[in-house]
């Protein structure tokens, strides 16, 4: 099972622990899994909720700038990966 390369982290709201993602590649959707990865940061976490302009989604494709809730900081230029379905 490869992880699918999804998109890269472009900013972090520390207040709310938020972390905006461009989406790149592929198709996103909420309770799939995303790997976090950079040269500092490494977690897996289920999506909960995902927002565009502030407003909830469901699912998310290439082009879309997406709000993703982590739990745990990420930075800039992370990469971030769907994890295959088990």
């Amino acid at each position: 099972m490869v992880e699918e390369k999804i998109g890269v982290v472009e900013h972090f709201f520390t207040h709310v622990s938020v972390a905006a993602i461009k989406i790149t590649d592929g198709e996103l959707k909420v309770g799939d899994t995303i790997h976090l990865v950079g040269a500092t940061t490494d977690f897996k976490q289920k999506i909960e909720t995902m927002e565009i302009d502030r407003n909830p989604v469901e699912s998310v494709k290439p082009g879309d700038d997406v709000g993703i809730k982590v739990k745990d900081r990420v930075r800039e230029h992370d990469v971030v990966y769907k994890v295959p379905e088990e």
